[in-house]
């Protein structure tokens, strides 16, 4: 992504309710909108828009901008009980598909409908629920971020979703996110994070929630990458859960989950927070790949297994069939 950094002759623009096109000069102009009561006596330019009303069933357009550009940062917040509610899309050059069709809170690190707090490099989730991504996401001709309410009732959406004007090299691929889910797991226990996906690319994050589904220890199972024709065994296989997402031994520090954010990794979700090792528990973990993408010539495909322990006289690996598993993927392509 170092590509993308290069900032020669851009132009910031910011799309949000107060500027709905982006235009320059085209802030603060509304004189209709959310915020239009509370502004009566103000007038123009003293928050007349800043935000939108979301009715159940509409997929309100949040950006719709023509290129070359990449997009740096996007800011939402809305009613925080509802971010399984919400599907972010976005598509990119007048693609047919989205490239990124994701609950709103999968996309953020935010399953299980319970704000977490994410202090990360790409994802950071502030309070009381400021949902910020810095993934660069690179266009050429045209994008467009969509949010669709599945819900049954109407929610506001606060957001700004900022980009830069600036020739786009061939190199960077356009950002995609893929959200698969289990539930529950089944025979055998392995769970596609990624089905298959041509190249060239790179793989660059993962977001897993599970809920174990089976008392003990949940996460002995490996992380699986197969590139370019692996078939049966694959060319990149971690050593266990935890370890993939930067922890080791349980996550278990003196009978406890111990819940961690870092720039590129972290378990941020433990639910509830007091309990371990209880097979209705709850569990968020992130792995970015910034430093160490994943890369990808002709295809690539991603799994996890869903493995416990078995603490008594045998001591094995219990393959959990009855597992809670969604994750979501982001990778870079052309």
């Amino acid at each position: 992504m170092t590509e993308l950094w290069r900032l020669d002759g851009a132009r910031t623009r910011s799309v949000s309710a107060e500027n709905p096109t982006g235009a320059p000069g085209g802030g603060a102009r509304a004189v209709r909108g959310t915020g239009a009561d509370a502004a009566r006596d103000l007038g123009v330019g003293w928050k007349v828009s800043p935000s939108i009303d979301l009715a159940p069933g509409e997929n309100a357009t949040l950006a719709d901008v023509s290129g070359p550009g990449v997009f740096r940062h996007l800011w939402l917040t809305t009613d925080r009980s509802v971010l399984g509610l919400l599907t972010l899309r976005m598509q990119w050059d007048d693609a047919a598909e989205p490239a990124v069709e994701v609950p709103l809170g999968d996309f953020f690190c935010n399953a299980w409908g319970e704000l977490a707090l994410v202090d990360s490099e790409m994802i950071v989730v502030a309070p009381a629920g400021g949902l910020n991504s810095y993934w660069p996401m690179p266009f050429r001709r045209r994008a467009r971020i969509t949010l669709q309410n599945n819900g049954d009732r109407t929610v506001p959406v606060y957001y700004q979703a900022t980009y830069t004007e600036q020739d786009v090299p061939y190199s960077a691929g356009y950002l995609y996110a893929r959200r698969r889910c289990s539930d529950p797991l089944g025979n055998p226990a392995v769970h596609t994070i990624l089905d298959t996906v041509a190249g060239p690319g790179r793989y660059v994050g993962t977001y897993l929630a599970i809920r174990p589904g089976a008392p003990g220890w949940w996460g002995e199972g490996e992380l699986k990458f197969y590139l370019d024709g692996d078939t049966e065994h694959p060319t990149i296989c971690g050593t266990g859960t935890e370890d993939y997402f930067g922890g080791a031994w349980n996550f278990d520090m003196d009978g406890t989950y111990r819940p961690y954010s870092t720039a590129y990794l972290g378990l941020h979700q433990v639910l509830p927070a007091g309990d371990i090792y209880r097979p209705e528990q709850r569990f968020g973990m992130y792995r970015w790949h910034v430093r160490d993408p994943i890369c990808f010539d002709r295809e690539l495909r991603v799994t996890v297994q869903a493995l416990g322990w078995r603490e008594d006289e045998d001591k094995a690996y219990l393959p959990l069939a009855d597992a809670e598993i969604s994750t979501t993927a982001w990778y870079y392509r052309n």
